[in-house]
């Protein structure tokens, strides 16, 4: 993702674009607890949650799609569709945040 405006157009990309700068904006994991607990529902945070703990255990590998489902107690389908964000689409968001936090821990 660039600075410039994302491919949807009109007011929901400036709206998009806000609500990165917002989330960009937070600076401690109390401030982002308090901004997504205002902005999301329980059930959304849980499927962000859910979606970020299957990507770590795809990630750190050696477990089948069915042992991550029930650890991360996800669905088949997203486990799915979270390997195939990791390995296929072209934003690879996962991969760079999963990468970030690999390096930021080997520095430790």
């Amino acid at each position: 993702m660039t600075d410039t405006l994302p491919r949807y157009a009109g007011a929901t990309a400036r709206s998009r674009v806000a609500l990165y700068d917002a989330l960009l904006s937070l600076k401690s994991r109390d401030e982002v607890d308090a901004f997504l607990a205002d902005l999301c529902t329980p059930a959304e945070l849980r499927a962000f949650a859910e979606r970020w703990e299957v990507a770590r255990l795809l990630d750190a590998g050696g477990k089948s799609y069915r042992e991550i489902a029930a650890e991360a107690q996800a669905s088949p389908t997203t486990v799915v569709r979270v390997a195939r964000f990791l390995k296929e689409m072209p934003h690879q968001g996962y991969r760079l945040v999963l990468d970030r936090q690999k390096n930021a821990q080997s520095q430790a």
